[in-house]
């Protein structure tokens, strides 16, 4: 089947693939495995919908908002189901496992929907629905042998950006009350430490420099796994048998931060000086209706010792606001604790019941408008903070990363410092893929400017 669908696929006009992404870097890694293992059966990549043979949605669950906008498309996608009646539709990801069957009924224009651990299967699901034409909901209960060894043997490289994402770990165990995924992703699963170092090398062969390890929550790693290993000893794998210039990761749950990965910020000079550390909230009462295992004392200790251990450190995290029960007081809490940590960067939110979440049978929800305006308030804090913290890097050089021309246009390139902050400047197409050295001119809420300090560095 595999040859005959390949070679259909590959003829003298190949099958065009359409491929967009909801919600956050792990769909982002399952997208780019999917189109990778679909341009090994012949097909190619094209950037409008209008002229795809095959549309591949991969969605988001995680909030509302993300879950709405997969629906719009979704239903505008009929009108080119009606014009091209071939064509193939494809949902995969967390409302594709959520809903399931459901949405074949809700969108009769839809083919195939794939689940969260089913991703890996999409090109013999493909290949059967191109032949039968029967719509399917594929829901596996496990990873199966297409995501298990991926990337397979033979075949097209892995062609990479500068900043390459890998998936070690799928999952959650944690089951805080107002989160889905324990129930779209399923339980915590690593991968094997051989598996993950030969889809780096790979990646690092098709021009990789940087990798961004990725799980729900990356310190659990290893857990269930055959071999002994932890996620701080992965890290020290991976640096020790790739020539990665810089690894990164999230996300980290804060009651698992271990000293041994904290030690790695100082002891492993590829791990960059970044992390991603949720906190949710501020109040110990929201904290535990939340159950999330920790005090907001014990994070301020936490991110201590970070500080302690690396100084340079850079620290984003995730916020909540309008969780059931929380009062201004509890607000406040939370304002408090963003004023004594003072974070690099922050990714708020508004609390939204989501299906499965024991969250959403609460009592004492808070209205629409009072989670708008304490997210606003607790935003332009944060933006007040974050351009106060870039302004202090004016004068200074660092190390960037340069992944490619900036946005911004006029000759920019853009690329980050190790603590996550893009920078902009004056450069060239050769140094793409090379750390250079940037002296710090001009500071921004979102960027910093920056002009180049000598020559590459690596």
């Amino acid at each position: 089947m595999h040859e005959k669908s390949a070679e259909a696929a590959v003829g003298a006009c190949p099958r065009a693939l359409y491929v967009q992404t909801f919600g956050c870097q792990m769909n982002e890694y399952d997208s780019m495995r999917v189109a990778w293992l679909l341009e090994n059966r012949g097909y190619r990549r094209v950037d409008d919908p209008d002229r795809a043979d095959v549309i591949f949605l991969n969605t988001c669950s995680v909030r509302e908002k993300a879950e709405q906008k997969v629906y719009s498309l979704v239903g505008r996608l009929r009108k080119l189901k009606h014009r091209n009646p071939d064509l193939k539709i494809i949902v995969a990801g967390c409302v594709a496992q959520q809903l399931g069957e459901k949405l074949l009924e809700r969108f009769p224009h839809l083919d195939l929907v794939v689940g969260t651990r089913g991703v890996g299967a999409v090109p013999d699901l493909l290949d059967r629905l191109w032949q039968d034409g029967n719509r399917t909901a594929y829901l596996p209960d496990d990873e199966g042998e297409t995501n298990r060894h991926y990337p397979p043997a033979g075949g097209r490289p892995l062609r990479s950006g500068v900043v390459a994402p890998v998936t070690i770990m799928q999952g959650c165990d944690n089951f805080c009350t107002y989160c889905i995924v324990p129930y779209v992703r399923g339980r915590e699963r690593s991968r094997p430490s051989g598996d993950v170092l030969r889809e780096i090398k790979a990646l690092e062969d098709g021009g990789a420099r940087e990798v961004l390890l990725l799980g729900q929550n990356v310190n659990s790693y290893g857990r269930g796994l055959s071999e002994r290993i932890d996620f701080s000893e992965l890290i020290r794998k991976i640096a020790g048998e790739t020539n990665l210039s810089r690894i990164r990761f999230t996300t980290s749950h804060p009651k698992d931060l271990t000293e041994s990965l904290i030690r790695c910020f100082t002891e492993i000079p590829v791990l960059c000086k970044h992390i991603h550390l949720p906190f949710q909230a501020g109040s110990d009462l929201v904290l535990r209706r939340m159950n999330r295992r920790y005090t907001a004392a014990d994070y301020e200790d936490k991110v201590r010792r970070l500080r302690d251990a690396c100084p340079e450190i850079g620290l984003s995290a995730d916020v909540m606001v309008g969780f059931p029960g929380e009062s201004d007081e509890d607000f406040e809490k939370t304002l408090e604790l963003m004023e004594r940590i003072r974070f690099d960067t922050l990714f708020s939110f508004r609390y939204s019941d989501r299906p499965f979440a024991r969250s959403s049978g609460f009592s004492g929800k808070v209205p629409e408008d009072v989670k708008s305006r304490r997210l606003a308030i607790l935003q332009g804090l944060q933006a007040e903070i974050t351009l106060e913290k870039n302004r202090l890097e004016i004068g200074g050089i660092r190390e960037v990363l340069v992944e490619g021309p900036s946005r911004a246009g006029g000759g920019q390139f853009t690329g980050r410092t190790q603590q996550n902050r893009i920078v902009n400047f004056q450069g060239d197409e050769t140094l793409v893929g090379r750390c250079v050295k940037v002296r710090i001119t001009d500071a921004f809420s979102h960027s910093l400017r920056g002009e180049l300090n000598g020559g590459a560095v690596d």
